[in-house]
């Protein structure tokens, strides 16, 4: 039986990008000079894992059956953005001034490690475009092979139920200087160049 010690930095692992001696820093510092901290963590992390699901609607982080977003009568129903994670949404909230609903899809289409259709919601997803209300499908994945597969999945869905599929664009960063951006996005937005108004 390992002691409490290594048992703590062996949770504090799960984390993303934590390693080994992240853990073991972590670990101690908690136990060092923060034990009051630590202990609202533990409350904090025990309350979030028993009480936040997804809401029904768009399967947001949500500690109610259906998500304030969702609830709220301020937003416009009539276009839905599809995103990968929840921390997409929050980063598109915080950046714009998108007023529109989401979809969580919590995942991208990858058949390899057993991600197809159902297990991003996309039956939720057709029954929600079939109610009608929707008239456009903002496609907000990422810009990788899955999540371009992803995207076009996303857009023959949306044509089926006559809603109109649009995709985020991509390129060249602002502020950014074409000889420091990476062959692909420049490739890409090179190919994607639009009129000039």
């Amino acid at each position: 039986m390992s002691s409490l010690l290594e048992q703590l930095i062996e949770a504090l692992r799960i984390l993303p990008g934590v390693g080994q001696k992240s853990a073991q820093r972590m670990a101690y510092h908690v136990l060092e000079r923060e034990r009051e901290g630590g202990q609202r963590l533990a409350d904090a992390l025990a309350a979030a894992v028993e009480r936040i699901g997804h809401c029904v609607r768009c399967r947001d982080f949500s500690e109610t059956e259906v998500c304030a977003t969702c609830a709220s009568a301020a937003r416009e129903p009539q276009t839905l953005c599809a995103v990968e994670s929840p921390a997409d949404r929050l980063a598109i909230e915080q950046a714009t001034g998108y007023r529109g609903l989401y979809f969580v899809l919590q995942g991208r289409l990858s058949p390899l490690d057993g991600i197809g259709p159902r297990e991003l919601g996309l039956d939720l997803l057709s029954a929600r475009l079939a109610e009608g209300e929707v008239r456009e499908l903002i496609i907000a994945t990422n810009p990788t092979v899955e999540g371009e597969a992803t995207a076009h999945y996303l857009a023959q869905l949306a044509r089926q139920h006559d809603v109109r599929p649009s995709r985020l664009a991509h390129g060249v960063p602002l502020g950014g200087e074409l000889e420091y951006v990476d062959r692909g996005t420049l490739s890409h937005a090179f190919g994607s160049r639009s009129e000039m108004a």
